[in-house]
């Protein structure tokens, strides 16, 4: 290090935790919306056979839960920004990735009525315990 450098201190585990967990959900949540989204305007191919490229373009932008989808994901974008400013990136982009992988499962499952099947909730599984070992 050099001389005279400022030292910067590791945030504590909650604030570390509550930075990833910020990332995660909103993250989470904005895939929840544009996934909601696109399956309320229905195919796209179909849409642009019919109307065109404009039709398609024009159901896609004048979809309310498209533009709120869009706006958690540049929310967790900046959480991202924030988090790697005061976290190192070998705990934060796994951790982020992951855990958010286990929340879109159960938020697919949830909110979505997806089929989640047993080898992704055994992956998800998997990638909690993952996380845990990276933290520790």
């Amino acid at each position: 290090m050099m001389a005279g450098a400022p030292t910067v201190s590791q945030p504590g585990f909650w604030t570390a935790t509550a930075m990833i967990a910020a990332v995660v959900l909103s993250s989470t949540v904005g895939e929840v919306l544009t996934a909601a989204a696109m399956k309320s305007i229905g195919d796209l191919d179909d849409i642009r056979a019919q109307s065109g490229l404009k039709g398609a373009i024009r159901a896609v932008v004048t979809c309310p839960l498209f533009f709120a989808g869009v706006g958690f994901l540049a929310l967790a974008f900046f959480a991202l920004l924030f988090a790697l400013n005061h976290l190192d990136l070998s705990l934060v982009a796994p951790a982020s990735a992951s855990l958010t992988l286990v929340t879109n499962a159960v938020a697919a499952k949830l909110f979505l009525h997806e089929n989640v099947d047993r080898r992704r909730w055994t992956a998800a599984v998997c990638v909690c315990i993952g996380v845990y070992l990276l933290a520790h």
